[in-house]
């Protein structure tokens, strides 16, 4: 019986012949939103989406799922928590639309500037308003502050170098090695910052970052850029610091975003002068989407031919093993059998366990990661089991 995946958002077609050449059969539905994935997803094996919600029900109901991908970098339209219950593969293909976000972030900086918008609304309007449109800064010499410099924010910094602007980073890691002061001090960059671009994930530590108590901190008039997630931003204070401190602001994600590709839609921010929205549209250049595609299709023939799961988010950080217990052994069948049935007599957990073949075929080795210590009864045991070549054990 083939795999089956079910693409669920739009994917070049020549990806997805490299899928069919592999003797998959792929199910290309683009269209799909959240509420028809449950029963579209129930005896799918793989599935692959962009924005499209994986909720717990479709998780759930699902048969045979073993593999959710997400063609793009963060992972929080899929219920992570749900797959873990069920055992359920999440990668994802981090940096792969990196510069397009990138892109799209230096633009908005740009029309923020220099009021593309509404010349153009103008221009198509019989309106000619030189005087008014001929006031922008300009961003050489102008100071850059970075929220996130990952994939995303470092490659803005290079094209802002290029620009001629200063830049400083901040974030919750490290950049490139250097320790990075926690956001308890942030205000300290942003007094700096003409420009304020956000890159970081959506997680408890950033949502509701930017609310009032920062906003209190950004220069009057400093423009504020978003292509991360909407929930970094609370959308009600940046109003009132529009409205107060004349905050410009460019975004690519609001609260409230339509999961359909097309319809109607209503925000806060809408018939605001202050604020350019744009549809969600930072990884969708066909240079994005052909990377992203082509890491999807790798993560996926990676999985089929040698069960390694690449950018494989939901892995456990951390495990209870405080143990390990090596096995090398002759490479025969049922050998590692009796190993295991003395690990089970003492009703002793394995958190990890990798079995490894030396070259030429007759010797393996395998390490097992253990819960509980194993006896000095239990290694001897061990040695004296047939075509046994050594046994170890250590308290990691």
């Amino acid at each position: 019986m083939k795999i089956k995946v079910l693409i669920a958002d739009k994917f070049p077609e020549k990806y997805i012949q490299e899928l069919r050449d592999l003797d998959l059969e792929v199910i290309y539905e683009p269209k799909l939103v959240e509420k028809d994935l449950p029963k579209a997803a129930e005896e799918i094996d793989i599935l692959v989406v962009r924005s499209t919600v994986v909720n717990e029900e479709t998780i759930k109901n699902s048969k045979t799922l073993n593999l959710i991908i997400r063609a793009g970098s963060g992972v929080n339209n899929i219920a992570i928590q749900a797959a873990n219950k069920k055992g359920i593969y999440v990668a994802n293909c981090p940096g792969m639309n990196a510069v397009a976000v990138a892109e799209l972030t230096i633009g908005l900086m740009i029309a923020l500037d220099r009021f593309i918008p509404e010349n153009v609304s103008d221009f198509h309007n019989g309106i000619w308003n030189k005087e008014k449109y001929s006031k922008g800064k300009g961003l050489k010499g102008k100071t850059l502050g970075l929220i996130g410099v990952g994939n995303i924010g470092k490659e803005v910094a290079k094209r802002a170098l290029a620009f001629e602007m200063n830049v400083y980073g901040k974030d919750i890691s490290r950049i490139e090695g250097v320790p990075i002061k926690d956001f308890s001090e942030m205000d300290k960059l942003l007094e700096l910052c003409d420009i304020v671009s956000i890159h970081l994930p959506a997680t408890p530590l950033t949502k509701g970052l930017f609310n009032k108590q920062l906003f209190s901190c950004m220069k009057n008039g400093a423009y504020l850029i978003n292509t991360a997630r909407h929930d970094i931003v609370v959308e009600e204070d940046l109003l009132e610091a529009i409205k107060e401190k004349n905050i410009r602001y460019a975004a690519d994600v609001f609260k409230g975003e339509p999961e359909a590709k097309s319809g109607e839609v209503k925000s806060l921010l809408q018939n605001n002068p202050n604020v350019y929205i744009t549809h969600h549209i930072g990884a969708s250049t066909e240079q994005a989407q052909d990377a992203v595609a082509q890491e999807t299709v790798k993560i996926i023939k990676h999985f089929i031919y040698s069960g390694v799961i690449d950018h494989w988010v939901n892995k456990a950080k951390q495990i209870d093993a405080k143990y390990q217990l090596v096995v090398k052994h002759y490479d025969k069948p049922g050998v590692l059998a009796g190993v295991l049935d003395i690990i089970k007599d003492a009703n002793i957990n394995i958190e990890e366990i990798e079995n490894v073949i030396f070259e030429g075929g007759i010797a393996a080795c395998c390490t097992m990661k253990l819960r509980s210590p194993a006896s000095a009864d239990m290694i001897k045991k061990m040695r004296e089991l047939p075509n046994i070549l050594s046994v170890s054990h250590v308290e990691l």
